[in-house]
Order: C-alpha cells, then structure tokens, then sequence
C-alpha cells in the first residue's frame, strides 16, 4: 500500500489531462497512486485515460455529482494514510509529491498543507499561496497575482486550496469529508474551517510547485453558476460552522461584506445570481438544521473558537504580503 494517493476529479477536461498526468508520472517521490474521478466527460477523458495510462486507476461516475462527492469517491477509494487533491488544470514539478509529504509530516498538528499555486500562463505570478477568510464572510487566495518571489516561506494558513493539497487520512476519520452539498466552491474553506474547530492545522508549503491554468471546469473566473453556488455556499458555511453567538458577534461585518458583494456582482451583471445564491444558502442552512449536519458546539472547541475569532479579524487586513 503507498502511503500516499494524488485524487483528481475530471468533467470534460481532455485538453488538460495529459499535462497534469504526464508531470505526476515523473516525480521523484518513488510510489504514488494516481485516481482520476470522472464525473460523466463525454469528451474522450476516460478513453484517454483506459488507452493512455493503464497505471492510473478511473473510476467513472454516470453524471457530474460535483467536486465534493467526486473527491469523496477517491478519497474512500485510496488507502494511504495522506491523499493529495488537485486539479485536472495544472502543471507539478517533480519533487511536488515529495515536498507536500516531507511537509505534512513535519507539522505535527496539520490536517492539510497547500502548494504553492502559479498561474501558468504567467510563471512569475501566484495563483494562490493559502486560502484566507474573514469576518465580512468573504474568502480568498492570498498573494493572487502577485511575484512568486514573496511567497518562500512555510506560513500557517486559514485554510487549504483543494485544487493542490495534501491531507491527513486520520483526520477525515475523525471530521468527515467534503460536505457534498456543497457540490463545489468554498468546500475547501469549509473543511479547513471544521478542521480548525477540532483544533488541526493548515500550512503552506512554498517548495511544492504547480502550475495552474485555473477555471479549467467551470469554463471563466466569473459566470452564472458559479456565483450562485459561491453566495449559497459561503451562507450555508457559516451557518454550519458559526455557533449562534459568533454568527451575532460578526452579524454588523457579514452584512455589510454580502451588501459590497451585491453591489460588485451587480455591477458586473450578476446581481440576481448572487442574491438567488444567498437565497438559497438560507434554504439549504434550515436543511441542515433539520439534517443534524451544523457543526455542534462542545465547551472543549472554546480556545479554537476564539482563535477562529481572532483570525477572521485580522484577516481583514491580510490581502497584502
């Protein structure tokens, strides 16, 4: 059994898959099993795959179930005891398996370590160094666009970009796996977030290097659906994970964070998406009270609550390096 598995969801995405499988194929980390999650292409991604690369294992799924069940699949699929996400779209350097693994096991109490993600059409800009969220409920990749040379240093981040991560398998044991109603976006802040509660960590480790083409599934950096499914989502997150008294506490800055996102969308011409999407976060939030599946508070979680608290402050000033 290897000790580590890299999980891929695909939808339609032949044109990049070759890159992506031909760069995992050539790392310098000796024993590393490959799944690629295919959630119903119909453009010759799992022909490819069967006729191209017999050492990778397909699973192939009848329709699109989203990212979040997709990755599901592979994680349950794997056995080793850390799975690395990424994305159909990118690009890794040989040592990005070796350097993600060398730098989980050092950090005792983290649950992921992201890569360091670089556009790669620009390889002197980052993609994303570490995701961050705060208390106007807005999150982001730290360092987009800016120079990759401000970003070489390991640093402890809020949360992991499931599109280049490593996570410990004890720890999805313990805390469950991407919540699926999520279907995709915001999925991996959630999880991290849930991850903090519990008391892990989340790091970013410089020397594991990819190269992502980005909005390589859902097709722009902005379109109807994943701006609704954003708003539902991030309504839905902090519902799940806020107890009662936090979500009072940061009510005044969430409003005011939703009403700049309105007028932005709005402005851009996607207004009624971003309203419907809040609309049906607040649907999908009494689901979950219905479900069970909000997060539930214990007295034990208080320090990591509070830590969350203070994190959620001061990242209002964290978009600058």
């Amino acid at each position: 059994m290897n000790e580590v598995s890299v999980v891929i969801p695909n939808f339609n995405g032949i044109e990049y898959l070759k890159t992506c499988l031909n760069s995992l194929l050539d790392q310098t980390y000796p024993e590393v099993s490959i799944i690629v999650v295919d959630n119903g292409s119909t453009d010759g991604s799992q022909e490819l795959i069967l006729s191209s690369y017999p050492q990778i294992r397909l699973i192939s799924l009848s329709e699109n179930t989203g990212f979040c069940h997709a990755v599901n699949v592979g994680i349950k699929a794997s056995k080793s005891a850390y799975v690395i996400l990424l994305n159909n779209d990118t690009e890794v350097e040989k040592d990005f398996v070796e350097n993600l693994l060398t730098g989980i096991k050092k950090h005792k109490k983290a649950f992921s370590c992201a890569a360091k993600m670089i556009s790669y059409q620009d390889r002197e800009q980052i993609d994303d160094a570490g995701n961050f969220y705060n208390a106007l409920g807005w999150a982001f990749a730290r360092g987009k666009g800016k120079s990759v040379s401000l970003y070489n240093r390991e640093d402890r981040i809020f949360a992991s970009c499931g599109g280049a991560s490593i996570y410990k398998r004890e720890v999805f044991e313990e805390i469950g796996l991407f919540d699926e109603e999520h279907f995709a976006y915001l999925e991996d802040i959630d999880i991290g977030y849930r991850a903090r509660i519990h008391g892990y960590q989340n790091w970013y480790i410089p020397n594991a290097h990819v190269y992502h083409i980005g909005s390589g599934t859902s097709g722009s950096r902005y379109n109807h659906f994943k701006i609704r499914y954003s708003s539902r989502n991030n309504i839905y997150m902090i519902y799940k994970n806020m107890p009662l008294l936090q979500i009072v506490v940061n009510l005044p800055l969430l409003m005011i964070g939703f009403l700049l996102k309105i007028i932005f969308f709005a402005k851009k011409g996607y207004g009624k998406e971003y309203l419907a999407g809040i609309k049906n976060g607040f649907t999908l939030s009494l689901a979950a009270k219905e479900k069970g599946t909000k997060v539930k508070y214990q007295n034990r979680n208080l320090q990591h609550y509070l830590l969350i608290q203070w994190e959620l402050w001061l990242n209002l000033f964290r978009r600058f390096p």
